[in-house]
């Protein structure tokens, strides 16, 4: 079983203390404190709808051992390659590789949301969740920051299928990654689909990781799924990821994300109710 280390050394002093010195040394972007918006890109631009963070909060922050662990404020939760945990944590998620690239787009106009952060967690091969399901491990959560084009960018896994929900990404959305680590409101919480054949083949090929996730995924599909099943066609394919690859070699899978400012918070409660998972 992977541990959490007690001891936190004087280079793991948390997010906050991070920020200054990885935001200068990548770069990216003058006056990252601001929105700002790039040029028009040529993407489809149907606003992603509200969706359900889950019953378990996106930050981690349940209570463990009499503390309350909240990953958005951990030195080094801003990386690309999620697969592994992180500030103190051990272990890694094994499952078939997968590199994402997320676009976040301001839908009004359809131009770059440079600057913004999107922090995104799934769950494992076998549909667990770090820090709820397993709460020895961190792994498959991290922060990254929109670059001029609003893209960013992560290494990760193909999540697994358990039984009440189709195979799926959740993110949220801030206005700088100052505000993820302060915790202040996200402007979009959304979830990602993910294509049913790329889906079918990691859980045939790869049985012997995804040992649950043929029969699950036989059991669901996106149209009846309790989160997607009330979006628009039109929301539908926006928020599916288009994938490429195999399960030897691996995919990328890319999708872009359309925000509309004046949405209002409308995730539905209706899968906590029902199923009490994410």
């Amino acid at each position: 079983m992977s541990n959490k280390t007690e001891h936190k050394d004087e280079h793991d002093l948390g997010l906050a203390h991070d920020l200054p010195r990885l935001i200068g040394r990548r770069g990216v972007l003058a006056g990252l404190g601001m929105m700002a918006a790039g040029p028009g890109l040529a993407a489809d631009c149907v606003a992603l709808p509200w969706e359900t963070a889950g019953p378990y909060p996106g930050d981690g922050s349940n209570r463990k051992s009499g503390q309350v662990v909240n990953v958005l404020t951990e030195s080094g939760v801003i990386r690309r390659d999620i697969r592994s945990s992180f500030a103190g944590y051990e272990g890694s998620a094994d499952g078939v590789q997968m590199d994402l690239e997320m676009t976040l787009l301001d839908a009004d106009g359809c131009t770059a949301l440079a600057g913004a952060a999107i922090y995104i967690w799934h769950c494992d091969a076998i549909g667990q969740y770090s820090l709820y399901d397993d709460t020895e491990v961190n792994f498959l959560r991290g922060v990254g920051v929109a670059d001029e084009a609003g893209k960013v960018h992560f290494t990760t896994i193909v999540p697994g299928c358990y039984p009440s929900r189709w195979p799926h990404i959740h993110f949220e959305v801030f206005e700088t990654p100052e505000a993820a680590v302060s915790g202040e409101a996200s402007i979009l919480t959304a979830q990602i689909a993910l294509p049913e054949a790329e889906c079918a083949a990691t859980y045939r090929d790869r049985s012997d990781v995804y040992t649950n996730g043929t029969a699950n995924l036989g059991r669901n599909t996106l149209e009846r799924d309790g989160v997607f099943r009330d979006n628009s066609t039109a929301e539908i394919a926006q928020q599916t990821a288009a994938m490429s690859g195999d399960p030897s070699a691996g995919y990328s899978a890319s999708v872009t994300v359309p925000l509309d400012r004046a949405a209002q918070h409308a995730g539905s409660g209706f899968f906590e109710r029902l199923f009490g998972r994410p």
